[in-house]
């Protein structure tokens, strides 16, 4: 997609001169993102502890994994469009300082319900970042070779982060109690805000206009009812609560939309659905995480309660995945320019899709070679897929609205991530929930054992050694048949997304040209 600059009397306009600090910048931002991987995936190896500890109830536990991707997808845009009009660098630190300050609440919880508001908290905190981040490398980095680059860096570190916190979060697990996870929050923040005012540049819409206040309430509720809605009637069936959130969700949102296209500086504008490649990549990563989230959010439960896998061991099980992200998301823009966008896209979502589709064959006995070789492959090919659609996605755009684009790109990721989790885990625990307790267990034992797998843990060490090791075999087996469901369900999902990205990206191409 080549962008036609105007002429100057004296020829074409003369490209902007490189930013000399533009890499020690992004290494800031890189800083900033990995601090948001790792906190995404730190919470899953730590849910067995938490759910020993705090003893939440299994809507409780599926409320702690995903109401920070309900909040954050409800404020994505706001807070992007809060950054084109105040400030991207501004919003960022801000925000930096914010997510270390209630990072320290989630780790002193100590009720499920405490620990649902803090990670709600954390969402309204961590809404600031991922969209300025990426904003930011829109205005810093004019010549769109560089650019990819950058974005692939961005997406490397997601993926690194992704694999640290599981790998750091089970050190701590293994030495300290499970608020550690979140307190490594803050060295990295403090870093961040410390060197990032030195080294960030500032950018911002020059004419922004207002930031309408009705606008961020319409796109908050809009957002949060539906999730709920769709998360309730996936988990407990449709009834009139189901019923009403989902028409005040739509509502909303209706209201939103129409009250963007009567605004002169709305907070996101619309029309940027038009395009199709816009589109077409905003699509294609909901749904890639929507196929995902499940397995990322179950997964570790699966090598830690099942196979027996201390929280370290797990946590570098997955590491795979992330290598492979890191690999692909730095050679991605590279290979797009060198194929096709589509090609690239819907090629990296064939690939994760018939890499869950092997997980369909799982049992609690398969070996890590199968595992290992799954998540190498979802991981390239995701790393391929996110970057290249990000790149479309920023491009697609002027970068005076470079921040509401962003949170459009990141509001797909945290919506499809609540979705999943809401829909394919309430596959896992539909099914984990009706398996019958052998002979002799007394039915307040395999209640407390439906409840959560590390529940049936507990349940079976206050039982007779025989009566214990068949409950949680029972229990283990049931786990694990949902997480085969949910596989196959994602299995598609993905598969279905490389068909529309196939379409949607048709003559889709990245820039080459250095923008003026």
């Amino acid at each position: 997609m080549t962008t036609i600059h105007p002429e100057t009397s004296a020829g074409k306009a003369a490209a902007p001169v490189p930013q000399p600090g533009r890499w020690l910048a992004m290494a800031v931002l890189a800083l900033a993102v990995l601090l948001v991987g790792i906190d995404a995936t730190v919470l899953g190896i730590a849910t067995p502890y938490i759910s020993e500890d705090l003893r939440p109830s299994g809507t409780q536990l599926l409320w702690i994994g995903d109401v920070y991707s309900f909040v954050i997808a409800g404020l994505l845009v706001s807070m992007g469009s809060l950054g084109d009009r105040i400030g991207r660098k501004k919003l960022l630190l801000v925000g930096s300082v914010a997510f270390g300050a209630v990072s320290v609440l989630n780790a002193y919880a100590t009720s499920p319900e405490l620990m649902i508001l803090a990670r709600a908290l954390l969402g309204v905190a961590g809404a600031t970042l991922m969209p300025s981040t990426l904003a930011l490398i829109r205005n810093i980095f004019h010549d769109p070779r560089e650019r990819s680059l950058a974005i692939g860096i961005w997406g490397a570190m997601a993926s690194a982060g992704t694999a640290v916190g599981p790998v750091v979060g089970g050190f701590l697990l293994e030495h300290f109690w499970w608020g550690s996870v979140f307190l490594i929050n803050l060295p990295v923040m403090a870093v961040l805000v410390l060197v990032g005012i030195k080294l960030l540049p500032e950018s911002k819409n020059p004419a922004p206009g207002p930031w309408d206040l009705p606008s961020v309430a319409l796109s908050l509720v809009g957002m949060v009812a539906v999730v709920y809605a769709i998360k309730e009637a996936a988990a407990h069936g449709f009834d009139l609560t189901v019923l009403a959130a989902a028409v005040l969700g739509a509502a909303a949102l209706i209201g939103f939309v129409r009250r963007q296209r009567g605004l002169a500086a709305p907070l996101l504008d619309v029309d940027l659905f038009r395009h199709r490649g816009f589109s077409g990549a905003v699509l294609a990563d909901l749904l890639t995480i929507l196929g995902l989230s499940g397995l990322v959010f179950f997964l570790s439960q699966f090598l830690q309660l099942v196979q027996g896998r201390g929280p370290l061991e797990a946590g570098l099980a997955e590491l795979p995945a992330a290598l492979g992200a890191v690999t692909a998301g730095l050679i991605a823009g590279r290979v797009a320019r060198r194929f096709t966008v589509r090609a690239v896209v819907a090629g990296g979502l064939a690939a994760v899709g018939g890499a869950l589709g092997f997980l369909a064959l799982l049992d609690r006995t398969t070996g890590y070679p199968l595992l290992g070789g799954v998540l190498l492959v979802v991981g390239v090919g995701a790393g391929f897929a996110f970057t290249v659609t990000a790149d479309v996605i920023l491009s697609s755009v002027p970068k005076e609205q470079a921040g509401a684009a962003s949170a459009v790109s990141e509001t797909a990721y945290e919506l499809g991530a609540a979705l999943g989790i809401a829909l394919l885990g309430s596959i896992v625990t539909g099914i984990y929930r009706g398996f019958p307790a052998p002979a002799g267990v007394p039915a307040e034992v395999g209640d407390a054992a439906r409840e959560s797998l590390g529940g049936a843990w507990e349940a079976a060490v206050a039982l007779p050694a025989e009566q214990g090791t068949a409950l949680l075999a029972t229990a283990q087996d049931a786990f694990v048949d949902g997480l085969r469901m949910a596989s196959g369900v994602g299995s598609a999902v993905l598969l279905a997304a490389a068909v529309a990205a196939w379409f949607l990206l048709r003559g889709q191409e990245l820039a080459d040209d250095v923008e003026h």
